[in-house]
């Protein structure tokens, strides 16, 4: 049987060896994002087979197909949507809702949703307590129209087009950043929301992990 406080004891030991060697060395350098992801406890947010594996600088097997996303992928996306505070925020591909739990303590408000069932159980559970914290089950590239328009969106993983629908839920002029498929390559991208439309760049070629329901049509590139 596993001692309890050792056990927090080396995950403890595991986000800060994160932190130090994933985190600081990679840019991911707003120091609020930092702390955040030096507080909330991963492992907390992954089915119990993979606690031991969450703090991994690769992605991480959740069930049914999905990862979660690499730490470094996703410090550099909260960092690159430069939160504020007051912002309210779409998640898309809150997986068992650690960046959900993340995003907590540095917005007014997150909406996350997420396609699979037994993620989104499991999310719901793990996020009890954090109470500016919305999940909603549902599939991905809907977004949730109910609740814009949204200051930011995130996509916390890799997809290869940002369907006109999802983007149109962020404020004009608000932040956008997701995974994107650039000519066959994962990379990071941010952008703001316009009337009418959106733009995206590249911004690091770091791998993340990809979340269904965002092919795109034969021929269509990024």
């Amino acid at each position: 049987m596993s001692d309890p406080a050792a056990d927090i004891t080396s995950y403890e030991a595991m986000r800060h060896a994160m932190v130090q060697s994933q985190l600081r060395t990679n840019a991911v350098n707003d120091p609020r994002v930092v702390t955040a992801m030096a507080t909330v406890p991963r492992e907390k947010f992954v089915p119990e087979a993979a606690r031991r594996l969450a703090y991994r600088d690769t992605a991480v097997a959740i069930g049914n197909g999905r990862e979660l996303n690499v730490p470094i992928a996703t410090g550099k996306l909260l960092t690159e949507a430069y939160l504020l505070p007051a912002d309210r925020v779409l998640l898309i591909g809150a997986a068992g809702g650690y960046t959900a739990a993340v995003l907590s303590g540095l917005v007014a408000s997150v909406v996350a949703v997420e396609s699979d069932k037994d993620l989104a159980a499991h999310a719901k559970a793990a996020l009890e307590g954090y109470g500016n914290v919305t999940l909603i089950a549902g599939p991905l590239e809907k977004g949730y129209a109910k609740g814009a328009p949204y200051d930011v969106l995130i996509v916390d993983g890799c997809i290869e087009q940002l369907p006109e629908t999802l983007a149109s839920q962020v404020a004009p002029g608000g932040r956008i950043v997701a995974g994107i498929v650039e000519r066959g390559v994962r990379r990071l991208a941010a952008g703001r929301a316009v009337k009418g439309g959106f733009g995206l760049k590249a911004f690091a070629d770091i791998d993340c992990v990809a979340l269904p329901g965002f092919a795109a049509p034969r021929g269509f590139a990024f």
